[in-house]
């Protein structure tokens, strides 16, 4: 056995407790080592033990943020309008508007969403110039919280349906809403920033193997080529189709819980964005419209993820990498504007 390899921590091992190398995501943030599985059947088993479960939900209890402040104490200055749910979590203007049809913008308001898109990529970019080894997510969430303010703007994830931090900092095997803690960045992770704008992009900390090269490239490639498809007259479910076959081509899958949506004075509204191909969104393009395309792309053909008991961090089932990439953009009479565009990277 390498010194690189665990027996399998499964006490009902069918297998014998083999060199295994499936690693428990959970334990991993939590810093309990040795927790590797030969297989889903040992994994399952193992990360469900009240062991497990008990020091998880000590260390990634969810508390319902005071209006105004974030968990790590950063104020919000009363100078800066708040959301509907800054006090109590709950986006009431969003529960009215469902199952309404997407909103047309005037021209007043595609300027205003102009605004606060530039202001959105200042502080990403802002964030990202802040990942190296050593740091911690919770670092990173407190330059955004503060780039924000200096912006006059509210962070807007804070305290959305109890997220108690002001961005959201995915690494690795978290495919979306990974929790900004005490975890530092080490050499060779990949990271995504997500922050309302909406965009988000994942970066590599330091030097990263070839497959996370791959899988950034690819996630990468899969919005950008559905962002060409975008005009008038042009449906929504369309842009899944651009989107799959290229995931796919390059031996990766794309995650089919969570979609792209409509974004204007509310955080989440129709249209509603799929990123597989055959769904079966309702809409078509027109200008006016403001919507994201935000592909999520795991490493393999596996889609499908696995939700913590802190209610927010997704993270794929067999522990393999997730990227993604996120745009906000506009539909305009001569075809499509990304409101988030930033400089290009070399990818």
């Amino acid at each position: 056995m390498s010194a690189t390899e665990v027996l399998c921590q499964s006490t009902n091992c069918l297998n014998g407790n083999p060199p295994s190398r499936l690693e428990c995501p959970t334990c991993h943030k939590l810093g309990i080592k040795g927790s590797f599985f030969c297989g889903q059947e040992c994994f399952k088993a193992g990360c469900e033990s009240s062991f497990h479960l008990f020091q998880y939900l000590e260390l990634t209890r969810v508390f319902i943020v005071p209006e105004g402040v974030s968990e790590t104490g950063m104020v919000v200055p009363d100078r800066i309008t708040r959301p509907d749910y800054a006090e109590d979590g709950i986006p009431v203007s969003e529960s009215r508007r469902a199952g309404q049809p997407p909103r047309i913008l005037s021209p007043e308001e595609q300027e205003k969403m102009r605004t606060v898109c530039r202001l959105a990529r200042e502080v990403l970019d802002i964030a990202a110039s802040h990942i190296r080894p050593g740091v911690t997510t919770d670092e990173i969430d407190a330059v955004v919280h503060q780039a924000c303010v200096e912006r006059n703007a509210y962070p807007s994830p804070l305290n959305y349906r109890h997220f108690p931090k002001s961005v959201c900092t995915s690494i690795n095997e978290v495919i979306c809403h990974g929790i900004p803690d005490q975890r530092e960045l080490q050499e060779g992770d990949i990271i995504n920033i997500g922050f309302h704008g909406d965009l988000n992009e994942t970066y590599p900390v330091g030097r990263i193997d070839e497959d996370s090269e791959r899988l950034i490239r690819t996630a990468r490639k899969c919005l950008d080529e559905s962002i060409k498809i975008c005009k008038p007259g042009v449906l929504i479910r369309d842009i899944g189709k651009v989107i799959e076959p290229i995931a796919r081509a390059n031996g990766c899958s794309s995650v089919r819980t969570y979609t792209g949506h409509g974004i204007n004075d509310i955080f989440h509204c129709a249209p509603n964005v799929p990123h597989y191909a055959k769904n079966k969104a309702v809409g078509t393009m027109k200008p006016g419209m403001c919507f994201t395309i935000e592909p999520m792309i795991n490493l393999g053909g596996n889609w499908d993820e696995v939700h913590w008991p802190d209610n927010w961090t997704a993270t794929t089932v067999d522990g393999k990498r997730s990227a993604q990439f996120e745009e906000t953009l506009l539909i305009t009479e001569a075809g499509v504007e990304v409101l988030t565009a930033g400089k290009p990277r070399d990818l």
